[in-house]
C-alpha cells in the first residue's frame, strides 16, 4: 500500500467514525402554571452514519419526547428544550429557526411514525403526497416529482406500484401504508432516518418485510437508524447499540450483544425478563378441554361484504371476509386467534359482539345471538366486553377516566353511585394506574396506559367474554406482562373466557389454551398451543412462527425467508365464493387443512 493509499483509507475510517447525529445533555421540559416540569434530562448519544440506536424503554420513558425533540416537532411553548444541544453535522438544530427546520425535516433527518394512517393525508393520493415531500425541498418539475415517488415505492418492494400512486390511504393494509411512510422517508436519501415503533401494529410477516427492507436499505444507502420501540426482538435483529431510558434519563447504554448477555441495570434486567419467549420450554403445556356448556359457539360463522359497481350500482362482488368458521370456547379458556392483517379475526370478533351482518350461528351462554333484539343485544354486551386495539379512538376525548370506567355499569344501572366510584378505583389499581387518573383525561395518559384503562372498562361488567383485539400490542413488555398476568388472574379469579386475537406469536403461545390460525377468511389450523407451536402442519402457520423476531441477538434463523407481497385478495364475483377448507383432525384434536 503506497503512502497515499494509506492516507486515503485512514481518511475513510476517521470519516466513519464521525457522528451524523450528536445529542448532548440534552433536556426538555413542559411549562405549567409557570413552572418548568423537566419530561426528559441529561440526555446523551451519537450516531454514525450506517449505524443502528435503538431507544427502549416503558411508555412515558421519555423515548418519544426525544425523537420529537430532534425533530423540532415539541408543542411550543408548553414544551421546550431547556438545556442542551443536538447537532446533525455542523448545524445546530435547536438554535434553527421554523423555517431552517422545515428544510432540514424529511431532507436530512427523516421520521416514521407509529401509526401510518394518521400520518398520511386521507383526502390526498398517495402518489400526490410523496412528490408533495420531494417537491417541497428540490426544485423539480411535477413530472420529475412524480417519476422519483414511483421510484421509491418500488424500492420499498410494494406491489403494483404504479397503481398505488393514485389511491387513497385507506384503500391500502396497514403494512402498504407503512411501505409508502418509508418511501416517503427515504425518497431524499436523509442522513437519519427515525423510526418510531415502525412495525408495533403489524402482522409478523408484514414485519419481517419492513425489517428487512430497512437492513436493504441502510446498507444501500447508509442511513443512520434511530430505532424507537418496544419490541426487544426488534432491537436485537437491528440495533448495533442500544440505549434504555427509564423517567426520562438513560438507565443504560452498551452494544447489543453486551448488554443482552449481560445487563448492569435492575431495570435493564426487569425488562429483559418480562419479555415473552418462543419455545424456551420453561411454559408447562396447556392441556385445555372443553368441558359442559361453552361460553361462545361458532358454527359456520360467515360474513360478507357487497361490492358495489356499474352504472346503475349493482352488486358485482362480495368481499368474504369470514367463510364458515367454527369453534367454542370454553369457560375460563384463552382462545386466540392468529393471522395476517385481512385474514377475517377482527371480523369475527364484530360479529360475536353484533357490529356487523352474519350468517351462521353465534351461541353465548346457550343462547342464540340475535340481530336487531336491542333487549338481546344489551344482554349480549352484559355478557361479552371488547378491547379494541386503539385505545384512543375508544375512549371518548371527552369524559374523564372514572367515569369512562363507570359508564358500562350506569347503562347497565348496577350499584349505587358511591358503589360505582369505588370499583372504578379498584379497576385503577388492578390495571396498575393511580387512582386520581379517575379524574384526568385520555389524552394525558401514554398509549399504553390509554390501553389499561380500556382493559378496566371491560373488566366493569365482569363479563363471561372478553375479546382481546390486539389489545397488548401498544404495550412495553414490563407492562405487558403484567397485563397478561392480570388477565390470568383474572380467568383464574372470575373463570372469565378470552378471544385473544393478536399478531405477537411469543405473546400467543404464552397465553393461549387453544390456537386457531386464520387465511383468507377461514381457519388453516386449531389446536392446543402446544400442538400449533411445537409441531405447526400447515404451511401458513410455519411461516407465521418463522417470522417472528427473536430477543436473540446471537439467534440464527432456521430458515433465511424474505417475504414479500400482500396476501391475495378474498374477492370474489357475484355467484362465486372461495373453496371451502376441510379440517382434518391429525390426533388429539389437532385440526389441519391438507
Amino acid at each position: 500500500m503506497t503512502v497515499v493509499d494509506k492516507n486515503l483509507s485512514e481518511a475513510a475510517i476517521s470519516a466513519s467514525d464521525i457522528p451524523v447525529l450528536e445529542v448532548e445533555s440534552l433536556a426538555v421540559s413542559v411549562r405549567k402554571q409557570g413552572i418548568f416540569k423537566p419530561l426528559i434530562s441529561d440526555v446523551s448519544f451519537s450516531l454514525k452514519k450506517g449505524e443502528t440506536l435503538a431507544i427502549a424503554g416503558e411508555s412515558g420513558s421519555g423515548k418519544s419526547i426525544t425523537s420529537l425533540a430532534i425533530m423540532g416537532l415539541l408543542p411550543p411553548p408548553a414544551v421546550q428544550v431547556t438545556h442542551g444541544a443536538i447537532r446533525l453535522g455542523s448545524t445546530e438544530l435547536t438554535q434553527c429557526s421554523e423555517a431552517e427546520l422545515r428544510d432540514v425535516r424529511g431532507n436530512r433527518i427523516a421520521m416514521i411514525f407509529q401509526e401510518p394512517m394518521t400520518s398520511l393525508n386521507p383526502v390526498l393520493t398517495i402518489g400526490t403526497q410523496i412528490s408533495e415531500a420531494i417537491r417541497a425541498h428540490e426544485p423539480v418539475s411535477r413530472a420529475v416529482a412524480n417519476a422519483r415517488a414511483l421510484e421509491a415505492l418500488r424500492s420499498v418492494r410494494i406491489n403494483q406500484p404504479e397503481q398505488r400512486l393514485s389511491q387513497y390511504p385507506h384503500e391500502l393494509s396497514g403494512g402498504m401504508r407503512q411501505r409508502v411512510m418509508i418511501a416517503m422517508a427515504l425518497a431524499l436519501e436523509p442522513e437519519v432516518l427515525i423510526a418510531d415503533e415502525p412495525t408495533t401494529a403489524l402482522d409478523v410477516t408484514v414485519q419481517r418485510e419492513v425489517l428487512d427492507l430497512l437492513r436493504d436499505l441502510q446498507a444501500e444507502h447508509g442511513t443512520a437508524i434511530l430505532l424507537i420501540t418496544h419490541d426487544m426482538g426488534v432491537v436485537a435483529e437491528m440495533a448495533d447499540r442500544i440505549i434504555v431510558m427509564k423517567d426520562g434519563k438513560i438507565e443504560e447504554e452498551n452494544e447489543t450483544k453486551a448488554l443482552f448477555s449481560s445487563p448492569s441495570r435492575p431495570y435493564t434486567q426487569e425488562l429483559l425478563a418480562s419479555v415473552p419467549q418462543m419455545g424456551d420450554g420453561t411454559k408447562p403445556a396447556k392441556q385445555s378441554k372443553i368441558t359442559g356448556e361453552p361460553v361462545l359457539k361458532l358454527d359456520n360463522l360467515a360474513v360478507r361484504f357487497d361490492i358495489h359497481g356499474g352504472l346503475l350500482g349493482r352488486v358485482t362482488h362480495h368481499v368474504h371476509a369470514v367463510n364458515k368458521v367454527s369453534f367454542d370456547i370454553a369457560k375460563a379458556e384463552t382462545f386466540a386467534l392468529v393471522g395476517e392483517s385481512g385474514c377475517g379475526k377482527s371480523t369475527v370478533a364484530k360479529a360475536i359482539v353484533g357490529l356487523v351482518n352474519h350468517t351462521g350461528g353465534i351461541e353465548i351462554m346457550g343462547q342464540q345471538a340475535q340481530l336487531h333484539d336491542a333487549t338481546h343485544q344489551k344482554s349480549r354486551c352484559r355478557n361479552v366486553q371488547m378491547v379494541f386495539q386503539d385505545p384512543m379512538a375508544a375512549l371518548d376525548p371527552r369524559m374523564r377516566i372514572g367515569d369512562l370506567i363507570a359508564e358500562p355499569l350506569v347503562i347497565h344501572n348496577i350499584g349505587s353511585v358511591e358503589d360505582r366510584r369505588n370499583q372504578t378505583l379498584e379497576l385503577l389499581q388492578r390495571v396498575g394506574l393511580p387512582t386520581d387518573a379517575a379524574e384526568r383525561y385520555p389524552h394525558e395518559f401514554s398509549g399504553g396506559q390509554r390501553q389499561r384503562i380500556c382493559i378496566a372498562r371491560a373488566l366493569a361488567l365482569q363479563p363471561e367474554l372478553i375479546i382481546a383485539d390486539e389489545s397488548v400490542s401498544a404495550l412495553d413488555v414490563s407492562v405487558q406482562a403484567r397485563v397478561l398476568a392480570l388477565l390470568e388472574a383474572l380467568k383464574e379469579e372470575f373463570g372469565i373466557a378470552y378471544l385473544f386475537i393478536s399478531h405477537d406469536m411469543a405473546v400467543v403461545e404464552n397465553v393461549a389454551d387453544r390456537v386457531a390460525v386464520m387465511y383468507l377468511g377461514q381457519i388453516v389450523e386449531m389446536g392446543t398451543s402446544e400442538q400449533v407451536f411445537s409441531n405447526p402442519q400447515h404451511p401458513y402457520t410455519n411461516r407465521l412462527i418463522e417470522a417472528v423476531p427473536v430477543p436473540d441477538p446471537t439467534h440464527i434463523r432456521a430458515k433465511n425467508i424474505r417475504l414479500t407481497g400482500e396476501i391475495p385478495s378474498p374477492v370474489f364475483p357475484v355467484g362465486t365464493s372461495p373453496e371451502q377448507l376441510v379440517l382434518t383432525d391429525i390426533g388429539d384434536g389437532h385440526l389441519v387443512a391438507l
